[in-house]
């Protein structure tokens, strides 16, 4: 069946590297990390570790009254890609007919840390700690401030909620069921995640190392990625310019562990191979992969098991960038597809920052330095814990199965 071409036409973002995509694209340019040493809250249970904390005011930079971190994180992200889009002047019935899909893991989880450690140790209790601790807290937050009446949903995949947004948005419109989409992830830094995954023996506290033969685990993170999504038709109407399209996705539920992947990567090769038959597209048409590679070690092999199955002994680029932002959960997916295209935009690959020593037993090898190149079409894959797992295909035209 033919669909509408869904076009990219906004793109906010909040990460470690900054208050913007353009911030983000330039510090990746210049190979710098957005890892730093945790500052906003204490965890002596994980001692000293490198994450991926949003510096600044949110509450100021959001203009969100009240709300948890990742609400307010959320809402600013939108707030940007809105403004990019040119709809900041959309007529009631255009915000009517206008929807949110948003990917979140942790929700309002700080604020309810703070409250059970005021019960634990017998302090003034603040029931408004609790108001937003709700995962959909964030997506309401969105349709609230900018006024959007329209489908609303929030998805929680695990660390693939973010990409599994954008394919429902899209699904949405290719449905009817809203003329326009605000579509994306956000989430905020926990001790309950923080600390989870470092009991898990998951978390590398000299910061992570995609792909390399010594990874030793991941990096946490924090952030929000928001996509404006409208058909083309929609998009050229108005006079907007479009950014990207998004020409396919794919997502899968292997269902192999509650943690671990699947160790032949099989989950996401389907999930790969379901969004090039989506997009109407081959294996040969894919131009980079923006991986998941988190950096531990059973991830980063499972994954490399199913690039190498799908793309054979001569692979696109391969790269992750999860050494700049850190491992965002739930925001991980739409910021990487913003990377992606970004990446189609400005014709440069972006580097695996973080490797040394490449693992020969991938069978490829991660591109290790940005570098220019001829892009049409980009993939980016998301892997998330029960098997959830997500690709798309963002492409700098429609693709032939969206045409």
């Amino acid at each position: 069946m033919n669909r509408p071409r869904i076009a990219i036409t906004g793109m906010g973002m909040v990460s470690a590297l900054g208050w913007s995509a353009d911030d983000a694209w330039s510090a990746m340019e210049a190979e710098r990390s957005g890892l730093q040493p945790l500052g906003l809250f204490a965890s002596p249970r994980c001692g000293h570790v490198l994450v991926g904390e949003v510096r600044g005011d949110c509450a100021r930079r959001s203009g969100l009254r009240g709300g948890s971190r990742s609400d307010r994180l959320a809402v600013f992200a939108a707030r940007s890609a809105f403004e990019q889009a040119g709809l900041a002047s959309l007529t009631e019935d255009g915000r009517g007919e206008t929807g949110v899909v948003l990917g979140a893991c942790t929700g309002g989880m700080l604020d309810t840390e703070c409250f059970v450690e005021d019960y634990v140790k017998g302090r003034k209790l603040d029931a408004r700690l609790l108001r937003h601790h709700e995962c959909a807290s964030s997506a309401n937050a969105i349709a609230r401030e900018l006024g959007l009446g329209g489908f609303r949903a929030t998805v929680s995949t695990a660390c693939s909620s973010g990409a599994m947004a954008v394919a429902v948005a899209c699904d949405a419109l290719a449905d009817g069921e809203a003329r326009v989409m605000l579509a994306g992830g956000a989430d905020s830094l926990t001790r309950l995640t923080l600390n989870g995954f470092c009991s898990l023996l998951n978390v590398d506290p000299g910061g992570c190392r995609p792909f390399d033969a010594n990874r030793n685990g991941m990096s946490l993170g924090e952030g929000a990625g928001m996509l404006v999504l409208e058909t083309e038709e929609s998009a050229r109407a108005r006079g907007a310019r479009v950014l990207a399209f998004i020409g396919g996705y794919g997502s899968t539920c292997d269902a192999h562990h509650t943690t671990a992947p699947a160790p032949d990567g099989l989950g996401v090769f389907n999930a790969m191979r379901l969004a090039l038959e989506s997009a109407g597209m081959a294996p040969a048409d894919v131009d980079y992969i923006n991986a998941h590679g988190t950096g531990t070690r059973e991830n980063d092999a499972a994954e490399g098991a199913a690039i190498a199955r799908m793309f054979g002994a001569d692979p696109p680029p391969v790269s992750s960038t999860k050494r700049f932002f850190g491992h965002t959960l739930a925001a991980a997916g739409a910021i990487e597809i913003i990377v992606c295209a970004l990446a189609l935009m400005n014709q440069k690959v972006p580097g695996n920052l973080g490797m040394a020593t490449p693992d020969a037993s991938l069978g490829f090898t991660p591109v290790q330095r940005m570098a220019p190149a001829s892009l049409r079409v980009a993939m980016s894959n998301s892997l998330g814990f029960g098997g959830n797992n997500c690709s798309v295909i963002i492409c700098r035209d429609g693709g032939e199965g969206w045409t």
